[in-house]
């Protein structure tokens, strides 16, 4: 078992996900976690409770990295526009759905910042039985999830958002060499699943091609955030996350 009563370098491949009400809640998180986490995830869920002004606190004034998690699909200019606002705000990842047209419209929004466009394949939350309520193409989950990661690749696309169980496919495709890897969907080992369904442990995710792991309820549900939070760390520089061949 890994000793979290002492102090760890936060390390940048663990996103922690506010997925809190407002801004205030969020804040108080993350001074809760302190220096054991770098980079937080601002979802859709606290956009109307300050999730823009808390990107800027937790960019501006705690040198930490912000991923907006936005999810954006709309016809293109819609996208280019949106995107072309969100960067302003200096962020470091972005979500948009990893339909072409969308991933292409969101690289011309996000032209000449910093910002990195990720594209979502297949939400984690979701399994064959919902794509069918969905009306999606019958084929297999994973197979489609890849297909999904190449397009948006093709398309422009800094990385993808996929599950821990096709991230080792995703990162054998040729056209993945330099591009991110960012899987939610990750519950540490005896954590409740919640309403994930494709899911792996941080090790596992990483060893699979994973470049960032995203975790929410099993650190700010936890007694002690910050502590699960160095736990997650310490797990990801174990033996147990080395990728084979590396």
């Amino acid at each position: 078992m890994p000793d979290t009563t002492r102090p760890t370098a936060a390390d940048d491949r663990l996103i922690v996900a506010l997925d809190l009400p407002d801004a205030v809640s969020g804040l108080a998180l993350a001074d809760r976690i302190g220096d054991a986490v770098s980079f937080y995830k601002i979802g859709l869920g606290m956009l109307t409770g300050g999730g823009l002004a808390l990107a800027r606190e937790l960019k501006d004034e705690r040198g930490k990295r912000v991923f907006l998690d936005m999810k954006l699909f709309d016809i293109g200019a819609t996208v280019e526009a949106a995107v072309r606002g969100l960067a302003r705000f200096d962020l470091d990842f972005l979500t948009v759905h990893g339909d072409p047209h969308v991933v292409a419209a969101a690289r011309q929004g996000a032209a000449g910042s910093q910002t990195k466009i990720l594209a979502v394949t297949i939400l984690t939350s979701l399994d064959r039985a919902d794509l069918d309520a969905a009306m999606i193409r019958a084929g297999d989950l994973a197979e489609l999830a890849v297909e999904r990661a190449s397009r948006a690749f093709a398309a422009g696309a800094d990385g993808v958002i996929a599950s821990p169980q096709e991230a080792a496919l995703i990162r054998a495709l040729p056209e993945a060499a330099g591009r991110l890897i960012v899987t939610p969907g990750v519950r540490p080992a005896g954590t409740a699943l919640d309403d994930q369904k494709r899911v792996a442990t941080p090790a596992q995710a990483v060893r699979d091609g994973a470049d960032h792991v995203v975790v929410g309820r099993p650190v700010w549900q936890a007694d002690d955030a910050a502590a699960a939070a160095r736990a997650i760390v310490a797990e990801l520089r174990s033996p147990q996350a080395q990728r084979p061949n590396r």
